[in-house]
């Protein structure tokens, strides 16, 4: 692994606080399940988005856009 400054100076300790979070980072993602072994979060889930029907064209249908009813 190569890590390039581009700007700035540095100080060692910086680098070496650089360095150690990378790290950590890498072993953490090598250590993790793959994603297809892992839950889906609720947030990231496509069927809360299409849980309820949405409005369906009509003379009212301007007034319930956003929420249906």
């Amino acid at each position: 692994m190569t890590i390039k400054v581009v700007r700035g100076n540095p100080t060692p300790e910086e680098l070496a606080a650089a360095l150690a979070v990378v790290r950590a980072r890498a072993a953490a993602a090598a250590a993790a399940p793959s994603g297809a072994d892992t839950p889906r979060d609720a947030w990231s889930d496509p069927a809360r988005i299409a849980a309820h029907r949405l409005p369906q064209p009509g003379q009212a249908t301007w007034t319930r856009t956003y929420w249906p009813s």
